[in-house]
């Protein structure tokens, strides 16, 4: 296989980034192939938009296939691999339905609404080792998150004592919601700002942090927008080892804050505004807090900012990754299974709020699909995308 013949489903604001991205000439080692959506009309005009930027290249014999039925794409035999870029639910069914062909795939994030679903998903492609399963946490590749992440990896601070992270840039105007049906509801997305926009920073916080085992979250819901869902987070995480963590975000800011903030034993890491600020200090804190040589004296430290090489490819960063693993056997920027632990954390940040109390990780994830039930059944979007709620298999089934 000289290159990748791959299809995309789903055809909204994500899938056309994804086509862009392999028809402009980013991610060369890519043959488009299909495109799928359920409403036909949407496929057709991205395949459109497709074969433009093809010609604009000087490519004009590229055949591009639409699809109505995601399966029938997979059973079409024109795709190595697809991409699942369509609205949350439906990433875990189809990716099992893709690892189940041999097709290699990538995952829009969130992996799912619900854990349970996401461990079935991650079962699935233990089965089949030889497909290649990304997702698509393209912030990894951010230049400042992957320096953050030499730094703690290489153990120069030390453990790991406090995190804080205040990412309220996520704003979004009440148009936003309006533009479709599915938007901010329960039945159509499961979740608010934790399910859309900061799967990539939760991903971040565990990527780099590790995973919490306590979380008290406080969430409210519709409180600047007129959704059903959550626009107001602030949690409090404990981890294994002691330390404790803070994670505030809102779509209702104006102006919105990203700052991360990591206290260790032997300094400090500080991002904000594309900036990595390393605190180090000259002794461990634990050493100096019991020889320290007066009642008010504190470590002395160092200040500088970390260069780093400026690097933030995104999503064209992850396709290529994804490209050079299924052609070459290269590393990927995220494996598919690693999409639970960001999930994870969402998800227990909706059933401390929904019990109003901590819970412990790992949750218990038949109760809080039982909670997440209680809230689409009531929901505001009553239809859901072409699947139907199993009470057998406590997941959303069946494919279109």
């Amino acid at each position: 296989m000289d290159k990748v013949r791959i299809g995309v489903i789903g055809a909204g604001n994500i899938g056309n980034t994804h086509v862009r991205l392999f028809t402009n000439g980013e991610c060369p080692d890519f043959t488009l192939t299909a495109i799928c959506d359920i409403v036909v009309k949407k496929a057709e005009n991205l395949r459109s938009k497709a074969l433009e930027n093809l010609n604009k290249r000087g490519i004009n014999d590229q055949q591009i296939e639409v699809f109505e039925d995601a399966v029938a794409l997979m059973d079409s035999g024109l795709v190595d691999a697809v991409t699942v870029a369509t609205p949350h639910y439906m990433h875990p069914v189809y990716v099992i339905e893709a690892l189940r062909r041999g097709i290699h795939v990538v995952s829009e994030k969130p992996a799912g609404v619900y854990t349970a679903k996401v461990r079935e998903m991650n079962e699935e492609a233990a089965k089949h080792p030889d497909v290649v399963f990304a997702v698509m946490f393209n912030q990894r590749t951010d230049c400042v998150y992957r320096k953050i992440k030499e730094v703690l990896d290489s153990g120069e601070l030390g453990q790991i004592k406090r995190t804080n992270w205040i990412i309220t840039n996520w704003y979004r105007p009440q148009r936003y919601y309006d533009s479709g049906s599915w938007r901010a509801t329960w039945s159509g997305e499961g979740g608010g700002v934790l399910l859309n926009q900061c799967p990539h920073n939760l991903d971040l916080w565990q990527w780099l942090c590790g995973m919490p085992c306590k979380v008290d979250a406080h969430l409210h819901y519709g409180k600047w927008h007129d959704i059903e869902v959550e626009d107001d987070v602030t949690a409090y995480v404990e981890y294994p080892n002691g330390a404790t963590g803070v994670f505030v975000t809102t779509t209702g800011d104006a102006p919105g804050t990203n700052r991360l903030e990591i206290d260790c034993d032997g300094g400090k890491i500080v991002c904000e505004s594309g900036k990595v600020t390393l605190y180090k200090n000259k002794i461990p804190e634990s050493e100096f807090r019991n020889n320290a040589p007066s009642s008010f004296a504190s470590p002395e430290y160092t200040v500088s900012v970390l260069e780093t090489d400026g690097q933030n490819p995104q999503h064209a960063g992850v396709f290529r990754a994804f490209s050079d693993a299924v052609l070459r056997g290269g590393k990927l920027v995220a494996n598919g299974v690693e999409g639970i632990n960001a999930l994870m954390i969402s998800n227990a940040m909706h059933l401390s709020s929904w019990l109003g109390r901590p819970v412990t990780l790992p949750i218990d994830e038949k109760l809080f699909y039982d909670e997440l039930m209680k809230r689409v059944a009531t929901s505001r979007r009553k239809e859901t995308f072409n699947d139907e709620v199993s009470d057998t298999s406590s997941s959303y089934g069946g494919v279109k």
